[in-house]
């Protein structure tokens, strides 16, 4: 039995899976690419929370609710995973996992030759596509995995804040709040911007490291990018309703133009 056919008279089990960065929210943010490969792919998943996931009246996910501007209802499909899971590699997220990697192969066995996940910023930039890409390959190990670039919600918030990311010799962190408050310390103490993810509980420790650090006056909070309700603008301790997927940018001290050449 070759590596590309399961049982004889079975379709060929090579195929294509791809994950897709659709940015931010904005349905506008997509690459030409990107949307020429969801437009190309016979099946296009899009992550949602496991515990939500058979409840019909669910709302769509941040991926889904930007893609289905591009792709047909018919053509798109949830995959469970445990997405509020902070435990780190738990039975349940390890479950998800695995389930998500089998409905992706018994895709391609029911004869799908190209399956593109769909994924908020960018596949290769803290995405669960790659968990998702490792699980199909443990089980079809011929399967051909690709990426398609995304804008990530720090581009999308320095562009609608006018705050450059980084000039001349300044360097970039990028970091989620979840990796610690001594990492975020650490990079703030540093003379260059800061970028932090998923503040959302943790937004109170940010505020204070900032002001240890003497940066709170020119940091920015996005969130809800692209989306109803998007916010964006000086960051305050009284934001307590921050959602998970809010972004936080602290530009790097700068004194006059070209001052970093």
């Amino acid at each position: 039995m070759s590596a590309d056919t399961a049982e004889a008279g079975s379709p060929p089990r090579t195929a294509t899976l791809t994950g897709v960065g659709v940015g931010p929210g904005d349905p506008e943010l997509l690459t030409l690419r990107a949307v020429r490969v969801l437009a190309e792919a016979d099946l296009v998943v899009v992550p949602v929370l496991d515990r939500l996931a058979t409840d019909p009246a669910t709302p769509p996910g941040r991926a889904e609710t930007t893609v289905r501007a591009h792709v047909p209802a018919d053509r798109l499909r949830r995959l469970p995973f445990a997405l509020d899971d902070r435990g780190g590699v738990t039975a349940r997220r390890e479950r998800a996992w695995d389930a998500a990697a089998r409905a992706v192969v018994d895709a391609i066995d029911a004869g799908a030759r190209s399956v593109a996940f769909a994924t908020i910023g960018d596949p290769n930039v803290y995405s669960t596509f790659t968990y998702l890409a490792d699980g199909v390959r443990a089980l079809l190990p011929a399967v051909r995995v690709r990426t398609v670039p995304g804008v990530t919600a720090m581009q999308e918030l320095a562009a609608r804040s006018g705050v450059p990311l980084c000039q001349g010799r300044e360097p970039l962190t990028l970091l989620p709040a979840t990796a610690g408050p001594e990492l975020v310390a650490d990079a703030l103490a540093g003379p260059g911007t800061v970028v932090v993810y998923k503040g959302w509980r943790r937004h109170r420790d940010l505020v204070d490291e900032l002001r240890r650090h003497d940066r709170l006056d020119d940091a920015v909070l996005g969130r809800a990018l692209g989306l109803p309700g998007e916010w964006i603008g000086p960051v305050a301790a009284a934001d307590d309703d921050l959602p998970y997927l809010s972004t936080l940018l602290v530009p790097a001290r700068r004194d006059g133009r070209g001052g970093k050449l």
